[in-house]
């Protein structure tokens, strides 16, 4: 899987993208917050959907619980 690489971690992109889904958004508008590919983008969160770190309510996505499991800690 493209989004998770032979370590079971995120690769760049990935992380990228889940964290662009502080709050649900379009395709567009994580690709336009990333600045990577809406191909990409459209590709990378079908994969994170089928592994369950994302879902999507109409043409917006939003993190899962095991999604947002896997975002770095902010600092407080």
């Amino acid at each position: 899987m493209a989004c998770i690489n032979a370590q079971g971690e995120l690769t760049e992109s990935a992380g990228k993208i889940l964290a662009a889904l502080d709050q649900p958004a379009t395709t567009e508008a994580v690709a336009e917050r990333t600045n990577l590919p809406l191909f990409r983008v459209r590709s990378g969160l079908r994969e994170m959907r089928e592994a369950g770190l994302v879902e999507a309510k109409e043409d917006l996505y939003l993190l899962t619980e095991r999604g947002h499991s896997l975002l770095p800690m902010q600092p407080s």
